[in-house]
């Protein structure tokens, strides 16, 4: 009889024991999720602020075809991207072409002098800043899943549970670029 619920007691302290597990990692699994649609609301709100900013700026510049179009292709391709890496590469690609845009603004005091496209640089602004905190809150989520699953004891059951390692959102190799302040040619 002792035996018997030694035994019971034994079962019963591994089914406790991996239901904590998989509800913490389901819970880091989920903030993780989180994490990336905060990011992806921000995402949102900074391409839809775009299409404003070039018809601002379209009203100013005539002859800088080049860099507009640089700017909606940018667009386009980080509203395409899917998963965190592809959506850090585009993003890194459309953060540029925005650095080129608002560099033209040295060369016409038009621009840089309307109340307009002063109020969407600083919107936009506004919402790289938001989109930084965002990236950095879902970073972190990511690694505490990450080194989650790879811990031990969950490490024994994450993999077969279905819990697999998220993907980072890294600005890559650009990010050097995106750190030095525009060069301006008249």
């Amino acid at each position: 009889m002792i035996s018997t619920l030694v035994v019971l007691g034994i079962i019963a302290a591994i089914v406790f024991w991996g239901i904590s597990i998989y509800n913490g990692l389901v819970a880091m699994r989920q903030r993780v999720s989180q994490a990336f649609a905060d990011v992806d609301v921000q995402l949102k709100q900074r391409h839809d602020l775009i299409p404003n900013l070039i018809e601002t700026v379209k009203g100013y510049v005539t002859h800088e075809r080049e860099t507009l179009d640089a700017v909606v292709k940018a667009r386009n391709a980080a509203i395409a991207a899917q998963g965190p890496a592809a959506q850090g590469q585009a993003e890194t690609m459309l953060s540029g072409a925005l650095r080129q845009l608002f560099a033209l603004s040295e060369a016409y005091p038009d621009l840089k002098a309307s109340t307009n496209f002063q109020q969407l640089q600083s919107e936009l602004s506004d919402i790289e800043n938001k989109i930084a905190a965002a990236r950095r809150f879902f970073n972190n989520a990511v690694q505490e899943y990450n080194t989650g699953i790879q811990s031990f004891p969950a490490v024994l059951v994450a993999g077969s549970l279905g819990f697999h390692q998220r993907e980072f959102f890294d600005l890559g190799d650009a990010r050097p670029q995106l750190e030095q302040a525009p060069q301006v040619k008249f």
